[in-house]
């Protein structure tokens, strides 16, 4: 349902501003990307590859019960953070959800004004990543 990807958005919101200062985000968005699942290496495959980041980042989606299901990971501790992030909005939700919902969330929490040009674009590689899995996967259903 798009209500808890909404929610998911709103609670991430909430979570990141209970930090006076943007050393404190970081830490936590460092502490959310050491809390990802493991990411095994043979899952570190061309097609998972995100291109478009400066780090390595890979992205694995496959469908579960109907809905989009992410693993993700990085060799960076922030842009795995950004993972971990994007991983609670969008993983296991339906395609069509996903695809109906703006990452509004990441101007709230103001990634948009303070992840530096590299990692900004490499969160939107990633985005798009997500979107492009969820058309295919929407269209094959």
């Amino acid at each position: 349902m798009c209500d808890e990807i909404t929610q998911a958005q709103q609670e991430l919101v909430s979570e990141f501003g209970l930090f006076d200062d943007w050393m404190g985000r970081y830490e936590y968005l460092i502490d959310l990307g050491r809390n990802l699942p493991e990411f095994p290496s043979e899952w570190k495959t061309a097609e998972n590859k995100i291109h478009g980041c400066q780090s390595q980042v890979w992205l694995r989606t496959q469908m579960q019960n109907g809905c989009l299901h992410i693993d993700g990971t990085s060799d960076a501790a922030i842009v795995s953070g950004l993972i971990a992030v994007l991983l609670r909005v969008f993983s296991d939700r339906k395609p069509e959800d996903v695809l109906a919902t703006k990452p509004d969330f990441i101007a709230s929490i103001g990634f948009d004004q303070h992840l530096s040009p590299t990692r900004s674009n490499g969160l939107h590689a990633m985005l798009e990543a997500i979107y492009r899995r969820a058309r295919e996967a929407a269209g094959s259903h």
